[in-house]
């Protein structure tokens, strides 16, 4: 009966740690069993899982063991009787593996067992610094533990977050006194009093004045800041003097209105002004010929420009001065042409007027333009050539008679009659006669 009992279905509950790459191990058991169950009850960080593996085996024909008797279990393994003594196998701790076969050790059972930088975790010496701290911070591992710490300009709880220091934080709450303002100048907090107020920006600031006595001569007490006098002045108006703390004020030149109040311009356009000054300038009235025209010269207004002239029987310029006529204005400015030059002369009826005429060997219109002649005498001309009104010209030109032959020769005209001609070669060359002539014997 008793071995009966042993050749019937004999179940064993195994507790085995399996790494990930052990499972293809479970999956070849899985295989080789008719009969296999695993259930995980535990994960791990890296992977690995701790899982219950039920081996379900109705070939088992060890009848000669019961239980743990025989030592059913793996190298390493340890064997434990269940209820109704059943053998359930299990790695020690610090052990791994599949308990069936072999439990390989850990690499650490303890911390001691681990470098200084580093803690044991789950049979393996691991980096105490991950996931230790918080986001930002500075992690050094000491001892097996993981120290968190802030960078340097950083604050707050390093096993949470660090955040970046806040100079202004320094200001709040602020270390100075009442009526003064906190700030951070070079990283220091710096106190100082308020706008208007006075004292030590440590223990607390004052008003900066009570009454008029408190503030400089030019300066008067209002809202208990000393502000200064010429403040009471109204709009667009000047602040002539200061007395007793008090601004004497007026309106500019050409200005109107009360100096405490407002001064507005005596006009904003032509249209505000009257007809002796109708033209406005800045806010004030004037005549545009005041000041405009030279001395002696006349001035009349064209709408708003003013005109200047000097008077019919003077010249001269109307911006600066007028004087009397003389001959030599006749020809100042010059009113002749290029090349041409101007003396003071008469016209047919006695008047004076300028006359114009081409500078010595220059020709043209000396009212407009004379220009340079080609010459001035024959040697400058060749010798077959002429000077003739600055112009280099064959001499011959009209200086022998019809039917005269011409040779210039040293710039003049050499006549010749024709050969069978004869008279004089500047008049007239006519046909030679001739007449029988009786012989005698």
């Amino acid at each position: 009966m008793h071995q009966q009992q042993l050749v019937g279905v004999v179940t064993l509950i195994v507790l085995a740690v399996c790494v990930l790459p052990q499972l293809a191990i479970g999956k070849k058991i899985e295989k080789r069993c008719l009969n296999c169950s695993y259930r995980t009850y535990y994960t791990y960080g890296d992977g690995r899982s701790l899982q219950r593996v039920v081996y379900r085996d109705p070939f088992y024909t060890r009848a000669q063991t019961y239980g743990c008797s025989g030592n059913p279990c793996g190298v390493n393994a340890v064997c434990q009787e269940a209820s109704g003594g059943r053998p359930v196998c299990s790695c020690p701790p610090g052990y791994s593996g599949n308990p069936l076969t072999h439990c390989n050790r850990g690499e650490c059972l303890d911390n001691v067992d681990c470098r200084g930088d580093l803690q044991c975790k789950d049979n393996r010496c691991v980096n105490p610094c991950v996931g230790a701290c918080g986001i930002g911070s500075n992690c050094d591992a000491r001892n097996h533990v993981a120290v968190c710490s802030c960078p340097a300009g950083y604050n707050g709880d390093p096993y949470h977050a660090c955040h970046l220091n806040d100079p202004e934080e320094q200001c709040h709450p602020s270390p100075c006194g009442i009526n003064t303002k906190c700030e951070i100048i070079n990283g220091v907090p710096t106190c100082s009093c308020l706008h208007g107020y006075l004292g030590n920006p440590l223990s607390g600031c004052r008003h900066e004045c009570d009454h008029d006595g408190d503030c400089s001569s030019r300066d008067m007490c209002s809202n208990f800041k000393c502000v200064p006098s010429c403040g009471q002045c109204g709009t667009g108006a000047t602040c002539k003097t200061v007395a007793n703390h008090r601004a004497v004020c007026e309106c500019p030149k050409g200005y109107i209105g009360s100096p405490y109040t407002e001064c507005r311009p005596e006009c904003y356009g032509d249209s505000d002004c009257p007809a002796g000054r109708p033209a406005c300038f800045y806010g004030i009235c004037k005549n545009t010929c005041e000041g405009a025209c030279g001395i002696g010269a006349d001035c009349n207004l064209r709408g708003l420009t003013p005109v200047c002239s000097c008077p019919r029987d003077m010249t001269g310029d109307p911006f600066v001065r007028c004087r009397p006529f003389t001959k030599e204005d006749l020809c100042d400015p010059n009113p002749c042409g290029t090349n041409a030059i101007c003396v003071p002369g008469h016209d047919n009826t006695g008047r004076e007027r300028p006359v114009c005429n081409c500078l010595p060997g220059h020709t043209g219109n000396p009212l407009s333009h004379c220009t340079r002649g080609e010459c001035l005498s024959n040697s400058e001309c060749p010798d077959h050539r002429a000077c003739i009104n600055y112009q280099c010209i064959d001499p011959c030109i009209g200086k022998c008679a019809t039917g005269a032959s011409c040779e210039p020769k040293a710039h003049l005209a050499v006549c010749r009659c024709p050969p069978g001609q004869s008279g004089d070669a500047l008049v007239s060359c006519r046909q030679t006669r001739t007449f029988p002539v009786a012989k005698y014997h």
